[in-house]
């Protein structure tokens, strides 16, 4: 019977790939309650040879096999032998890099029950079909063995099999089934069923397995009998559909984990009597609706409020105040309720919960002030309450919590001081975090220069707002001290000698105001990953060598050359030294740094040519040069980078034509080649070749000919800046077809500034509104096109009011003709309209005063005629300059009266309805002609078509007329011809 359950489970996994993983250490000290090992007979000889032949197969590099020679295989290493019998009872051979081909002559060990070769490196080989044949073995370990292929059916007629492991602890046996991270996508919902027929099953793990069906029974209990079963773990999957209710009918369940299953509300109503022994339920990451988690969360209070001991919802969108039932689970230890959308007051009932260890209430919108109450809680290990929107001051009562190791408050409007007695009794904590969000509440962190904190911290984070204009002293006693982040507190100071001798992991005191000079060498004892000591006032050069992955010292006053020896700094990965005043020209041994990926030397004075040797630098994510004083062309290395994604060479003197090569750049991102003195035309592969690029500004160069009709072709494309060139034609018509233009783009900030560290932080300058700005942190919801001073003629294509969320529209200083289309106020997205400086003639559409997003027009200098709209936005444009030089222009805030006298409008009224009626009159006498003319040609021409005598007649007569015309004019001509001989001769 176990032998078909066995089987039907395994044929289920038939089409899955195998993963490997860690072996099940637990299984080595069992296997001597079968049989005791071999302490003086020889093994058979034909067991002797089958691992012999086995062996031969095999590669074994670090002569793990060596000792397998001589008569006795029972003395080889990881042969153990039965020791009454001789017969071959355990093969391990864990770790010993092996690979090569098993072979099947293990088969010959047919009293085998043991069989271990995880940790070599089969180099993806299948797994034997053969090993299905053992019919003793009740172990087999084959995690981290370089297999691949599919999992053999065969492994089903195992009917002794304990454990089975081939991927990290996924084993199997009547109790326990674990099968994390293989790809059960095709078991649909069999594996259910499969499951099922362990009756005796504890635990069930099949997280991260790509499961989508969760099976609904309308009979539990016919369909479930899993009458033992304490542990399920369906994580990681994407069931998206609610909970059946049989999951909550296993009376025995203990710990329930369904992380990031797409379970979908709601939760159905379901008796949770079943569920009393329950002490762990996690759902974070999950949509549950409010309606199904209160039901759930109020029925468990009451059947599982003295077994619950972990409650996990975190991140399922709930809202409203928090539950008062959360006061009765009496044992709980763990509640994490983050980011979700909870509101009001810190609730009082969690202050009840003195057995609670853990407390997750981050990402919320919980408001007021932290209860003094809080001292209460005297068990608590880990406080989260940041981001919310608490303010008052944080109570002295936290002092109380002795046990507190980690304190994390950010993201809130606190006020006050915190100071020494907030933490006289913290002696166990290790991680404080106390990161503002802005620098705008009076929040003041306040000890004493000599203080001696009793706590030995590991991480420490005050950021925005006041600690000291000294550097503080207090942290020299923290010995363990490994993350320091002080940014922008108020620090006036230099940096201290012993900060450098720190075994640092993270460093960040930007935004401050340190002074003085950086050592020769940023060396700490091990490699730091992340130094930021950017805005602030260090001077002197940059460190020779340093052992950091991410070195950010941006905007400070550091000066001199980059050092030549920069490559050896073989850990570094990101590189921003930007708004300095760096001079000389770039290094070449840059080209060392094999893993840079970032590399930020903007805004500097450095000259030269970029390197043309930088072959090696095959990871480079963003390369930001601009704003320097370099010359020459793009370099071919640059475009042989196929990671690429930012190419910022904006504001040097760079020339030539775009190169060619950059077209192989075809995960670009952004490109930045602005204000520089290209020439050429624009390539038409930019549109075909760079399906990525959001953001093309090529604006202040020289480039001639038409904008190409295949940068229409850029869906992601929002900002296009092609200002300030040569460019002629007409403007294309496809533009209105760019998607990123007509679809609302969100601009994702959650707790963005928050300990963020991006390795490159997009950033472009452009004119909007008149003005040169600097866009960071919101460039992703910029859209702008500007065209303006260039040649471009003809009309302004109808589709661009197509783009509906266009922000800048900057057509000015053209050759413009036509009307402003109809249609603009269709445009809702427009911030910016430019239009000055064109032959744009006819009147302002009023559907453009329907634009409320409007706030910077310039129509000056066109041909336009016509009333100013007043409405809207129209009523807060009072400059007469945005529209000056349109002479046929009336209207506020204009001079010209657009209102004439009213005896005017009277005579003008007259005027208009005698234009009416003349024009009835004429529109008549048309019509009446037309009729005329049809009725005479058809009564002429009809009749002659008709009456075969009268045509020849009409037409006789025509031709005796011509006849008789002619000879007039020849007697006439002759007759004048002998006058005029006449005059000749008597003159």
């Amino acid at each position: 019977m176990a032998s078909k359950k066995t089987t039907l489970l395994l044929h289920i996994l038939f089409f899955l790939s195998m993963l490997s993983e860690i072996l099940i250490t637990k299984a080595n000290t069992t296997n001597s309650t079968d049989a005791d090992l071999n302490q003086g007979w020889g093994c058979i000889e034909g067991e002797r040879k089958a691992l012999l032949e086995f062996k031969h197969g095999l590669i074994d590099p670090s002569g793990h096999l060596s000792s397998w020679f001589g008569v006795d295989c029972c003395e080889w290493t990881g042969v153990d032998c039965n020791n009454k019998t001789g017969n071959v009872v355990k093969v391990d051979l864990r770790n010993g890099l092996l690979g090569g081909e098993i072979s099947d002559s293990l088969l010959d060990l047919k009293h085998l029950n043991y069989l271990d070769l995880s940790f070599n490196d089969f180099k993806g080989i299948q797994i034997p079909d053969f090993l299905g044949s053992f019919e003793r073995l009740r172990y087999l370990h084959l995690s981290f063995a370089a297999f691949g292929g599919m999992i053999p059916p065969h492994l089903g007629n195992l009917s002794h099999l304990r454990y089975l492991d081939h991927h990290g602890n996924y084993y199997y046996n009547s109790q326990y089934l674990d099968l994390g991270g293989v790809n059960l996508s095709k078991a649909t919902t069999n594996w259910m069923q499969a499951v099922n027929i362990l009756p005796s099953l504890l635990e069930l793990h099949l997280s991260n397995c790509e499961l989508n069906d969760f099976p609904h029974y309308s009979d539990p209990n016919l369909f479930v009998n899993l009458t033992s079963l304490q542990v399920i773990d369906l994580s990681r999957n994407n069931f998206n559909t609610n909970l059946p209710g049989w999951l909550f009918n296993i009376n025995t369940l203990r710990d329930l984990y369904l992380i990031s299953a797409a379970i979908r509300d709601p939760i159905p109503h379901v008796k949770l009597q079943s569920l009393r022994n329950l002490v762990t339920l996690d759902m974070s990451y999950n949509e549950i609706a409010n309606e199904g988690t209160i039901e759930l969360v109020n029925g468990l209070s009451i059947c599982c409020n003295n077994s619950l001991e972990e409650l996990h919802l975190g991140s399922n969108g709930l809202s409203g105040e928090l539950l008062d039932s959360l006061g009765n689970f009496n044992n709980l230890r763990s509640l994490d309720l983050s980011y979700n959308s909870f509101d009001g007051p810190f609730p009082i009932a969690i202050q009840h919960l003195t057995n609670l260890e853990s407390l997750y209430l981050s990402g919320n919108s919980l408001s007021g002030p932290i209860p003094m109450g809080i001292g209460n809680m005297l068990r608590m290990k880990r406080l989260d309450l940041s981001f919310n929107l608490m303010n008052g001051t944080i109570p002295k009562s936290i002092g109380q919590l002795r046990e507190l190791t980690a304190l994390i408050l950010d993201g809130n409007s606190w006020e006050g001081v915190v100071s020494e007695i907030h933490f006289n009794n913290l002696t166990k904590l290790e991680s404080l975090s106390l990161h503002l969000l802005l620098k705008k509440q009076p929040f003041r962190f306040h000890v004493r220069p000599e203080w001696i904190p009793p706590f030995s911290l590991k991480y420490i984070d005050i950021s925005n707002c006041d600690v000291s204009p000294m550097f503080p002293s207090w942290l020299r006693t923290q010995k363990r001290l490994r993350n320091i982040i002080l940014k922008n507190v108020g620090i006036s100071d230099t940096i201290p000698e012993w900060l450098w001798k720190l075994d640092i992991v993270s460093l960040d005191l930007s935004k401050n105001q340190l002074y003085g000079k950086l050592p020769n060498s940023l060396y700490f004892s091990s490699t730091a990953f992340l130094v930021d000591l950017s805005f602030n006032r260090l001077v002197g050069r940059l460190p020779c060598s340093f052992n950091v992955t991410w070195l950010f010292l941006g905007n400070n006053l550091l000066s001199g050359p980059i050092p030549s020896n920069i490559g050896d700094s073989s850990s570094l990965e990101v590189l921003h030294v930007s708004g300095n005043l760096l001079n000389g020209s770039i290094p070449a041994s840059i080209d060392k740094i094999k893993y840079l990926s970032v590399i930020d030397l903007s805004n500097n004075q450095l000259s030269g040519k970029i390197p043309k040797k930088w072959n090696n630098l095959n990871q480079l994510y963003a390369i930001d040069l601009s704003k320097n004083k370099l010359s020459g062309g793009i370099p071919s290395w640059m475009c042989s980078i196929s990671s690429l994604s930012h190419l910022i060479l904006g504001e040097n003197n760079l020339t030539g034509e775009l190169s060619s090569c950059l077209q192989n750049c075809t995960e670009l991102y952004s490109l930045d080649l602005g204000n520089n003195r290209f020439s050429g035309e624009i390539p038409e592969w930019i549109g075909e070749r760079m399906p990525s690029l959001r953001q093309l500004r090529l604006r202040g160069n020289m480039l001639i000919g038409g904008i190409p009709v295949q940068l229409c072709h850029l869906s992601h494309l929002h900002i296009l800046d092609l200002a300030v060139n040569n460019l002629s034609g007409s403007i294309p018509q496809c533009l209105g077809d760019l998607i990123a233009l007509t679809s609302m783009t969100l601009l994702h900030t959650e707790f963005k500034e928050y300990r963020s560290y991006d390795s490159y932080s997009d950033h472009m300058e452009l004119v909007v509104k008149g003005q040169d700005m600097v866009f960071e942190s919101i460039l992703p919801i910029v859209n702008l096109i500007d065209l303006s001073s260039n040649n471009l003629w003809g009309e302004i294509p109808q589709e661009i009011t197509n783009l509906s969320t266009l922000g800048t529209l900057n057509l000015s200083r053209n050759q413009l003709i036509g009307k402003i289309p109809q249609k603009i106020g269709a445009m809702q997205g427009l911030e910016t309209l430019d239009l000055s400086c064109n032959h744009l003639s006819g009147p302002i559409p009023m559907s453009m005063a329907s634009i409320t997003s409007l706030s910077h027009l310039n129509l000056s200098h066109n041909l336009l005629s016509g009333p100013i709209p007043t409405t809207n936005q129209f009523s807060t444009f009072n400059d007469p300059s945005i529209y000056e030089a349109n002479l046929g222009l009336c209207g506020l805030p204009l001079s010209a009266n657009c209102t004439p006298p009213n005896n005017q409008n009277h005579k003008n009224d007259q005027d208009d309805k005698q234009d009416d009626e003349d024009g009835q009159y004429m529109t008549w006498f048309f019509i009446s002609m037309a009729m005329g003319f049809l009725v005479g040609f058809w009564a002429i021409c009809g009749s002659l078509a008709l009456n075969k005598s009268w045509r020849h007649t009409y037409f006789l007569f025509f031709d005796e007329t011509g006849d008789r015309l002619l000879v007039f004019i020849i007697v006439n001509m002759a007759r004048l011809k002998r006058k005029i001989e006449r005059i000749g001769v008597h003159g």
